[in-house]
């Protein structure tokens, strides 16, 4: 599928916004946030419900003005040319934008001649994009008999009509269940594959983990931290060594040494005969598994792993980020 060629100048940066506000009433939503999405990349931006994700989108695509700040796409300005931003974007929102009304391929042929292609064009549009999401089967049936996961990935196809080179995706995998949340995060790989540029607000960790290049973390409306998922983990700073041992009556021991060799105590899981040890070093794990053998203390299984996401969002905001309840701004944004 060919995509629309940019119309601004050659940019490195498919994004680029610089101190993005966005008020309502007395309420800062978005509140100075920087953005650099670079072409080709998935640019996830995290955040609790409430947080101002959605809100950053709709200003970036023209759909909510901005109050303060400034934003491109592609070289191109936001505030001066909106015409010209929405060629260059494809939308897709935390809820269906189809027709309940009309089956898949009517949806899709309805949009392409919104956007002004031919009775033909529109035809053929529709009926690849319909073979490309899996749709085919399917496109003669309404809306009313799709799945929440058909009407998702119908959805991802009717912001892919114009070919747009930015593709927004608003929390595309909401309320999805993990075998069609899976589905979607191959059909956006295959998207960067062709050549399209992501920028993907989630609230879910895992899904930024696994299809982000790097992240930007927003929290009431800031910015809070940016890096690869790499990146943020690092600077939560230390690695974890889980321990399970063979005989859990040998715990107290066991944290007693480790409490020793690393200067900490562990987290315990009596029940499972485990301990949670933090490791300032990676290179100290092999210092505690030596002194439990020596100590003829048995080890049944024994990892490293780097911190998760949440731990990342917990540590950079102080509360866990996976969803909660939408808070005040959050329902601003809805009703904007």
């Amino acid at each position: 599928m060919e995509q629309t060629t940019p119309p601004g100048p050659a940019c490195d940066l498919a994004v680029e916004a610089t101190g993005l506000v966005k008020t309502f009433g007395a309420q800062r939503a978005v509140d100075g946030v920087d953005l650099r999405v670079r072409r080709g990349e998935v640019f996830g931006v995290l955040g609790p419900n409430g947080a101002g994700k959605t809100t950053t989108l709709k200003m970036l695509a023209t759909l909510l003005p901005i109050d303060g700040g400034s934003a491109r796409l592609f070289g191109v300005d936001v505030a001066a040319e909106p015409h010209r931003v929405r060629q260059l974007v494809g939308v897709t929102g935390q809820y269906a934008s189809v027709d309940e009304n009309l089956t898949g391929r009517e949806n899709l042929y309805l949009f392409g001649r919104l956007l002004g292609l031919s009775r033909a064009d529109a035809r053929s549009r529709a009926d690849d994009l319909l073979e490309r999401f899996g749709l085919t089967d399917a496109a003669h049936r309404r809306l009313s008999q799709f799945s929440g996961g058909m009407r998702r990935r119908l959805d991802l196809a009717a912001s892919l009509i114009s070919r747009p080179p930015l593709i927004f995706l608003d929390e595309p995998t909401t309320g999805l269940d993990p075998r069609t949340r899976g589905q979607m995060w191959d059909t956006i790989r295959d998207l960067v594959a062709q050549g399209s540029t992501i920028l993907l607000t989630t609230q879910y960790l895992d899904e930024a983990d696994q299809l982000a290049d790097r992240i930007a973390v927003i929290d009431h409306g800031r910015k809070v931290a940016e890096g690869t998922p790499g990146q943020l983990k690092a600077g939560v700073g230390a690695s974890t060594l889980e321990l399970r041992l063979g005989d859990a009556e040998q715990m107290p021991a066991a944290a007693d040494l480790v409490a020793r060799v690393v200067g900490e105590a562990p987290a315990l899981t009596p029940e499972a005969g485990g301990l949670s040890v933090p490791l300032a070093d990676a290179d100290r794990a092999a210092d505690v598994l030596i002194g439990l053998r020596e100590s003829a203390i048995p080890i049944a299984a024994a990892s490293v792993r780097q911190p998760t996401l949440d731990e990342v969002f917990l540590a950079l905001t102080g509360h866990p980020g996976q969803p909660g309840h939408p808070d005040q701004s959050q329902q601003q944004e809805e009703v904007a």
